[in-house]
């Protein structure tokens, strides 16, 4: 369905837009109980990705913006409990965490990030409990052929490369030419975020779909009223 491309899904947005990629700057072990956990720089310098070397949510992401929406996680709700962590966003193997503010050092919230984690994990809880909404971009009965194309391309191409960078992105809506796409994860609050929607989702979708004349992001209730009382 999709016309070959030089841009491959091992490539991060964020490199198209010229940036350096971002490797794993630690790895924290703890030998009783064997576990490994990787940490990773993002472009967003208030998010950091844990990799703990175990599945966290398989094939699908989940993002918490408050402590009150991570009432169907119990990973969640202990992350919530460490002073400084803003928001909490769960990958297929990977666990990111924005931190409050710049002024937080993040070698003093790895501790207990860390210890929450493989804590978690020892007691052999579900990161997320049946309750747990479903957020991905499956295809439906309702869509019409371009609403599937876009879908396709996001699964396929868009959405691993982003995740790469410890985010996602989720289709909401295609009208009048316009894709509407919700950021999650470490890109919520990146500065480059325009960068990754317009140079690297955008650019995408446009060679692959001629009907698509453009992309913007939409953000939820909650985001709304976090922007308004930060900036009062």
């Amino acid at each position: 369905m999709l016309k070959d491309h030089n841009l491959t899904t091992q490539r991060s947005f964020h490199q198209l837009a010229q940036k350096k990629p971002f490797l794993p700057s630690a790895v924290w072990h703890n030998a009783v109980r064997g576990m490994f956990i990787q940490t990773q720089d993002t472009p967003n310098p208030n998010s950091l990705k844990f990799i703990p070397g175990k599945e966290v949510l398989e094939s699908r992401t989940m993002e918490f913006s408050t402590p009150a929406a991570a009432f169907c996680s119990p990973l969640a709700r202990q992350l919530f409990k460490i002073e400084g962590v803003k928001s909490i966003f769960f990958g297929p193997d990977f666990i990111t965490i924005t931190k409050e503010s710049e002024d937080l050092d993040w070698n003093l919230l790895k501790p207990d990030i860390y210890a929450t984690i493989m804590d978690f994990f020892a007691s052999g809880l579900p990161v997320v409990t049946d309750e747990a909404p479903r957020t991905d971009t499956a295809a439906s009965e309702e869509d019409d052929e371009v609403v599937l194309m876009i879908k396709e391309l996001l699964d396929t191409r868009i959405r691993p490369t982003v995740q790469e960078d410890g985010g996602d992105v989720i289709y909401k809506g295609f009208e009048d030419g316009i894709v509407q796409l919700k950021l999650q994860g470490s890109c919520t609050s990146c500065p480059s975020s325009i960068i990754t929607l317009k140079n690297g989702i955008q650019n995408m979708l446009q060679f692959y779909i001629p009907e698509v004349e453009g992309v913007e992001q939409v953000v939820d209730d909650d985001d709304d009223l976090e922007k308004e009382a930060n900036s009062t």
